[in-house]
């Protein structure tokens, strides 16, 4: 019974952290609040039993990725403008809430058909951290894996290039 709540309190949480997210002017208040999702996400992530994932959530995306977000944030030089008029926000505020509604309701209805189909049975190994370094680096999947961290790679050259070109 406690655990469906925690989870169900970490996912309000996760919501709220993302809403805040698009609705901050601050773009640093912004990324913060993209932090307390991710960490939200995580406890999720423990509440269901994916120890592994909750820690690359936290490593990764909460770590790294945010240290990048508030780089680029810095970077840039952001600066907070004035807010825009109550009636330039109501036709793209109904649009964004009438296509989040629908994509709302197409996901209610896939999964509605996922969650009664019956399981499948998994080989006890499945999600272990050796089977998903053995998935990674000697099975199927080390060309991909190789080619993400390539183009990340020419990804941040590339950040390099346009910031020495405007010093």
């Amino acid at each position: 019974m406690i655990e469906s709540v925690l989870f169900y309190l970490f996912s309000l949480v996760a919501i709220v952290a993302g809403v805040s997210v698009i609705t901050q002017r601050s773009p640093i208040a912004s990324a913060l609040s993209l932090v307390v999702c991710f960490f939200a996400l995580a406890a999720d992530y423990v509440m269901l039993d994916a120890h592994f994932v909750a820690v690359v959530q936290v490593l990764v995306y909460a770590g790294a990725i945010m240290v990048l977000f508030i780089f680029v944030i810095m970077l840039l030089n952001i600066r907070e403008t004035e807010p825009a008029a109550m009636g330039q926000l109501t036709a793209r505020s109904g649009g964004a809430l009438l296509i989040s509604g629908l994509l709302g309701v197409a996901l209610i209805a896939v999964l509605d058909s996922v969650v009664h189909q019956t399981p499948a049975e998994l080989p006890a190994e499945y999600g272990t951290i050796k089977a998903i370094g053995e998935a990674l680096f000697n099975g199927t999947y080390l060309l991909p894996f190789e080619a993400v961290s390539l183009l990340l790679t020419v990804g941040m050259i590339g950040a390099v290039v346009l910031a020495k070109r405007e010093l």
